[in-house]
């Protein structure tokens, strides 16, 4: 006589398995029933998990009928509800009630019950839950003591950005393995900005500590290593990691590809971007989009406009961010009626519904053409209500073309919408400082005083060796400081020397003519080039680049083309919105920004 084949491996199983349709399984529900499988708990978590699949409310049924269902198959039933049903994640949470409802008598959460449950907590709405349970974990678990709850518990602070517990959690992790690395470095990224450009460095401490792990990265690694370098824009580190990924054989597949364009063309080296991007064996419309994001940034908007036609032969469809990034292109090289067409074909052609961003784009380029009438009554018949960041390029527009009356008006749209941002009030305050309108710029500053806001610190960024180096206005700290003031009073002689004549109406307040010459000498990217030349004092091959946090000056863009003259070196900028190349005395934007 055969023996009968262990539970686990009952041929009613295997056929379990290829149910495809609910009538199907419910004849293999109905043989388990007849032959006394179903009162075994794993093929009931079986059963539980391809039923789930197939109709959620029969796989309900079943469980309620269980008389007394184990922990396996609680854990069974969250899993498979979190991985296959999230939007009823609420009953998720319900079984888990009812496990600590029986909790002192005949279950108890495990391991396995809370690593779905931070899955879920990492959604918006069940982000609260997250922490309550943590502390279950720490009730009922030695939370150190299992892999899998600590890298669920790792995701959960990553996803929702608390980046202090993160790293305190991984650093109790004795051995974590690359997925645990990802996601710590992932996370960094994701909150990275050049505005804060901490995060970005500890990826680049986060990826040296994970070397001398001797863990193996792969491309998810790499791409988050390269979008540190694209943020501080690290040209020396981004060229590290991409000789990293062609010496270690990692495949540059899409994700890979994408970021190496995106941290080329971010780093000022839209040339390089464009190499890497042609020579991609496969793209889509994320690569496009970074290339194209590219040669916007740099005011090569005829380049853009040319990529974004090549997507349909391709067989690629423009998503919104390319639209967006190709309005971008149009605006900054005035190719108003170009963005115009693409703006209309959304709908029309694509099918693609304008969102307040493709607005902003199209305020923006209006706005920066001249066309600042148009620009405002666009704002004023959209179909939604407009944001603050249409109020701003709105504002912008004002300044740019000295238009007074719409810049008040949407000044104080902006006062209500982001009383604390200091930027607008400045903006403002440059156009009535341009007119010599002091008593408004006076009154401009009394009201961001009364509002408790302070102008956001202009600061520059400087590249040295492979090291970055930050430089605020009038900033004195700097190892070098003594030097690089000498530099600054040799540059303003030669200035002098080639004519230049301070555009003081930058300087916000009224003063002396002289005081404000100084004011706009200790701008912070004037300290990072004066630095610059000191350091390369005996090789000016290189080009200067510096990263800036705050849009560039009138005066500071003036005398940086003639820099790049007197000194015979190229600087590249790169300010909040695009890129400045300098060369002989000219800039890549034509004074169009």
């Amino acid at each position: 006589m055969k023996s009968q084949s262990p539970i686990f491996k009952h041929p009613t199983l295997q056929i379990l398995e290829r149910c495809l349709t609910l009538a199907t399984l419910k004849q293999v529900h109905a043989h388990m029933l007849t032959i006394g499988l179903a009162l075994h708990t794993y093929p009931l978590s079986r059963l539980l998990l391809q039923s789930s699949k197939l109709s959620l409310p029969y796989a309900l049924n079943i469980f309620r009928n269980i008389p007394n269902p184990t922990i396996f198959l609680f854990n069974t039933l969250i899993s498979s509800l979190i991985n296959n049903h999230i939007e009823h994640t609420h009953i998720a949470f319900s079984l888990y009630n009812q496990i600590l409802f029986h909790y002192n008598t005949t279950l108890r959460p495990n391991s396995f019950t809370f690593p779905s449950l931070f899955k879920a907590c990492a959604s918006d709405a069940w982000l609260h839950y997250g922490q309550p349970l943590h502390a279950h974990v720490f009730k009922f678990l030695e939370p150190t003591s299992d892999h899998f709850v600590q890298a669920s518990l790792l995701n959960y602070y990553a996803k929702c950005g608390k980046l202090n517990q993160c790293r305190y959690l991984f650093d109790q992790i004795s051995e974590p393995d690359l997925a645990m690395w990802n996601t710590l470095l992932a996370a960094y990224t994701r909150n990275a900005s050049f505005d804060d450009a901490d995060m970005s460095l500890e990826v680049l401490h986060a990826f040296n500590e994970l070397q001398e792990s001797h863990i193996r990265p792969n491309e998810v690694t790499l791409v988050a290593l390269i979008g540190a370098c694209s943020n501080l824009g690290a040209l020396s580190q981004g060229v590290w990691a991409h000789a990293y990924v062609l010496r270690n054989n990692i495949v540059i597949n899409r994700f890979v590809g994408t970021a190496l364009v995106d941290m080329y063309s971010k780093c000022g080296c839209v040339n390089f971007a464009y190499q890497v991007f042609a020579k991609l064996p496969e793209r889509d419309t994320f690569c496009y989009n970074a290339m194209i994001g590219g040669f916007a940034a740099h005011g090569q908007g005829h380049q853009a406009l040319e990529l974004y036609g090549e997507m349909k032969p391709e067989g690629l469809l423009p998503d919104s961010a390319t639209i967006v990034v190709t309005l971008f292109a149009c605006s900054h090289v005035g190719l108003v009626e170009e963005g115009c067409k693409i703006f209309e074909s959304m709908n029309n052609v694509h099918g693609i519904e304008p969102k307040l961003e493709h607005y902003g784009c199209l305020v923006d380029l209006l706005g920066r053409a001249g066309r600042v009438n148009e620009a405002e009554k666009m704002v004023q018949k959209m179909p939604m209500k407009p944001n603050a960041i249409l109020w701003r390029a709105l504002l912008g527009a004002a300044r740019l073309h000295g238009n007074i009356e719409i810049g008040e008006v949407a000044l104080k749209q902006l006062m209500q919408l982001e009383p604390e941002t200091s930027g607008n009030y400045v903006l403002l305050s440059n156009m009535y400082a341009n007119f010599n309108r002091w008593d408004d710029v006076k009154r401009v500053r009394t009201l961001m005083k009364h509002q408790g806001v302070n102008k956001a610190p202009g600061f520059s960024l400087v590249e040295i060796g492979g090291a970055m180096h930050k430089f605020l206005t009038g900033d004195k700290t700097h190892p070098f400081s003594k030097e690089i003031y000498w530099k600054i009073e040799e540059i303003n002689r030669r200035l002098q020397e080639y004519g230049h004549k301070p555009r003081t109406a930058q300087v916000l307040f009224d003063m002396e003519e002289e005081d404000k010459e100084d004011a706009l000498s200790y701008h912070s990217e004037r300290l990072a080039i004066a630095f610059a030349l000191v350091a390369a004092a005996s090789d000016s091959s290189s080009p200067i680049r510096i990263l800036k946090n705050l849009r560039v000056c009138e005066d500071c863009h003036a005398i940086t083309k003639l820099i790049s003259t007197i000194y015979q070196t190229d600087i590249i900028v790169r300010d909040r919105s695009r890129f400045h190349h300098f060369q002989d005395g000219t800039c890549s934007c034509k004074d169009y920004w």
